[in-house]
């Protein structure tokens, strides 16, 4: 019944009562005469709603395309599929494809061929997931699933157009031990990667320091003093030492406007032998020193200072023998004369070391010792000689004077 039935049924039913109660209250009906006015009023309401038109839908049945009859459920099947092999982006990398395949068979002709339609539909799905996975790198396979949740959750036909076919729950993962290999090699790469950003900079502060910073004294100057703008005397203390690097990491000499700026930059010529400098077309000594080191390598006693040693070597060049007097007499004077240059230390290490015994009365002494040219003329007049006409003091009978002691006795040894 339609909505405009009721609402018009309802408006007479409404009317229709007023009309009975003004009648009623006029010609003052009894009681039961208004019980007997109601019902008749409710039966006649109700009589009106019943003969009414039956309510229609929004289209009539007449014009409906199908009767109103129930839809058979469409026929569906389905399988589950698991660990199938899919490439990657990257060789030996396969993802693993897992997941519920639903088809539907579409009409054939009458003379088509028998076929298995699950095999179609599965291999209908995997083939539209291998056009999507063989374009995913291998470590992103969480992305590739929930792609391939997208575009094999549609229904199509496969090329055969036997079987419509589609996938749900689709799980992509890959193998244990190629994720482990994986996480490996991206921990290795991003090592790499900050080793080879760390050399870059560190050969940019190379090429920095030294084409730039190092380049002369005065960059290294200038560098330091815009780094320090306020300690100008610290930077004027520190004009040596940048000197000293900036030569160094050149290779290079310190430049003679700063070598007396750097302690030790000025070369020295080395001793050539006993202290004495050689001369402008002397060689040097040779590195092991003026004598071979296996010569003699026991005479020298731990601790000497090497003037004893020299002395030692220097008499038996001349051929004095080991036990002889003359040895101890020389060392002995060398001694005295150590002593007038004002080198104490060196006499006290040359006595030590040959303890020499007192010189003979008149030994050294100038005032009793013949000079040089009389001895090798034969001497004065007088003292005896074959020019003197008189004997030799060596022979015998011809001793001469007797000596004078020394002016200058010798120190006792210890």
């Amino acid at each position: 019944m339609s909505s405009g039935h009721k609402t018009m049924t309802f408006f007479v039913t409404v009317i229709f009562g007023l009309i009975l109660v003004i009648v009623g209250l006029t010609v003052q009906w009894p009681r039961w005469a208004w019980v007997v006015a109601a019902a008749a009023l409710l039966i006649g309401a109700g009589l009106a709603l019943a003969t009414g038109p039956r309510p229609r839908g929004p289209v009539p049945p007449e014009h409906a395309l199908e009767p109103d009859w129930p839809i058979p459920r469409a026929e569906r099947w389905e399988q589950a599929v698991s660990g199938i092999a899919l490439p990657s982006g990257v060789d030996d990398y396969d993802f693993l494809f897992s997941a519920t395949v639903r088809w539907c068979p579409l009409d054939a002709p009458a003379d088509a061929p028998h076929v298995n339609a699950g095999a179609l539909a599965i291999e209908s799905v995997l083939e539209r997931a291998r056009h999507v996975t063989v374009l995913q790198p291998p470590h992103r396979s969480s992305l590739a699933q929930y792609q391939l949740n997208g575009v094999l959750g549609t229904m199509r036909p496969d090329p055969t157009c036997r079987v419509e076919a589609m996938a749900e729950n689709v799980v992509l993962r890959l193998c244990d031990t190629d994720a482990e290999r994986l996480t490996k090699l991206s921990a290795v790469r991003k090592d790499e990667d900050v080793w080879e950003h760390e050399r870059n900079w560190e050969r940019n502060k190379r090429e920095y320091l030294g084409k730039d910073v190092l380049k002369d004294t005065g960059s290294a100057v200038v560098w330091w003093m815009a780094r320090n703008e306020d300690e100008v005397e610290e930077t004027v203390n520190l004009i040596g030492p940048l000197a000293q690097l900036t030569s160094a990491a050149n290779n290079q000499d310190v430049p003679e406007p700063f070598q007396r700026l750097v302690p030790g930059s000025r070369p020295e010529p080395e001793p050539r032998f006993g202290g004495m400098w050689p001369g402008p077309f002397e060689e040097p000594p040779p590195a092991d020193g003026p004598f071979p080191d296996d010569d003699f390598a026991d005479d020298e006693p731990s601790g000497d200072t090497g003037v004893s040693h020299l002395l030692n070597r220097l008499m038996d060049e001349a051929g004095m023998a080991e036990d002889a007097a003359e040895r101890a007499l020389f060392a002995r004077r060398i001694a005295n004369d150590l002593d007038a240059a004002n080198a104490p230390d060196a006499a006290d290490e040359v006595r030590r070391r040959f303890d020499a015994p007192a010189p003979p009365p008149g030994y050294g002494d100038p005032a009793t010792e013949k000079p040089r040219d009389q001895e090798s003329d034969g001497g004065e007049p007088g003292a005896g000689g074959p020019d003197g006409g008189e004997p030799d003091a060596g022979e015998p009978g011809n001793e001469g004077p007797p000596p004078q002691p020394p002016r200058n006795p010798p120190p006792p040894t210890g």
